[in-house]
């Protein structure tokens, strides 16, 4: 066994070099060796962050190489189930881009390869690697708010783009695939419950959403939520309970949308601000899946976490006018 997983990286995507690539570079336990594209010119950027980076000229030829052990996808969604299940068939460990499926029904065949390769297969979901969430999650299970009532969800950005992938009819783009999936994951793994009604109303052009707003029933609990790729961008997760409340001012894009924050308030005048300046959460997404690649750590979010958020995603979705 080598020092460190080493990683194939499945198509050169701009996020995969502006983001991941950089992160699973710099975390420990970790190594980017190879890159399969098609297209070789898109491959010198890689090449420039990692000098000795191998590039192969087919996505079979990386699943096949003996010096990779895991696999980083980031195609385009309508892709991801295929090209995983064909990773793991491979013997290879897979990180996947969110969201990894396009119907909650495709993790069932998600699952069965992972179960039969005995490797490990997770959506690259960030966010539960962030300590603001993990703070989230205990003072909740604390019951530091009282009883929780209400969470309020905003997640959006402006994307007009049509040449951008996420309005290209047919390639499983739209508002909730691409950010819907942090509005309901988050709250899901915070609380650990799920939804026993969902209405939504959606906004649509041609076959992905644009605008979304969305409602659930959680056990004890009411949800809202405002997913748009049409509005400027703004994120904030709000968790009000009977004895106070916390809002999280950059929940899904820390340090980059902005400064990771957590504001906690249980009593008039007993207020405090928790702060996450140097936090990197994709290296310590690419940090915990070599853990549990390696070693068999638990890993914090499964594809059975993460067939729950589709399965809100389709909801939403079905409401679609």
């Amino acid at each position: 066994m080598t020092d460190h997983l080493r990683w194939g990286i499945l198509g050169a995507s701009n996020f995969a070099r502006k983001t991941m690539v950089p992160a699973l570079h710099g975390a420990q336990a970790n190594r980017v060796v190879a890159l399969a594209t098609r297209s070789p010119e898109k491959a010198a950027p890689f090449a420039e962050l990692v000098p000795d980076l191998r590039v192969e000229g087919s996505y079979e030829a990386l699943l096949a190489a003996e010096d990779v052990d895991a696999i980083y996808v980031p195609l385009p969604n309508h892709l991801h189930v295929e090209w995983t299940v064909k990773a793991l068939e491979a013997g290879k460990h897979v990180l996947c881009e969110k969201p990894m499926a396009m119907e909650a029904g495709d993790f069932d065949r998600l699952i069965a390869a992972r179960d039969a390769s005995n490797r490990l297969a997770a959506e690259a979901y960030m966010i539960v690697h962030h300590p603001q969430w993990h703070m989230v999650r205990d003072l909740l299970a604390q019951r530091a708010l009282g009883r929780l009532g209400h969470v309020e969800v905003t997640f959006s950005f402006n994307n007009a783009d049509p040449a951008n992938i996420r309005n290209r009819p047919g390639m499983g783009g739209g508002g909730l695939r691409d950010i819907g999936v942090y509005a309901f994951g988050s709250v899901r793994y915070a609380t650990g419950a799920e939804p026993e009604t969902l209405e939504a109303r959606l906004e649509m052009e041609q076959d992905f959403d644009t605008f979304a707003e969305v409602e659930a029933a959680f056990p004890g609990f009411s949800y809202h939520a405002l997913v748009s790729t049409r509005l400027a961008a703004r994120q904030r997760v709000v968790f009000h309970g009977t004895e106070g409340w916390m809002e999280l001012t950059a929940p899904f894009n820390a340090g980059t949308y902005d400064q990771a924050e957590l504001t906690l308030e249980t009593e008039m005048n007993a207020r405090s601000v928790h702060r996450f300046p140097a936090v990197n959460q994709y290296i310590l997404q690419a940090e915990a899946f070599a853990a549990s690649a390696r070693s068999g750590t638990p890993y914090p979010w499964t594809l059975e976490m993460a067939r729950g958020t589709q399965d809100m995603i389709d909801r939403a979705i079905a409401c679609a006018p």
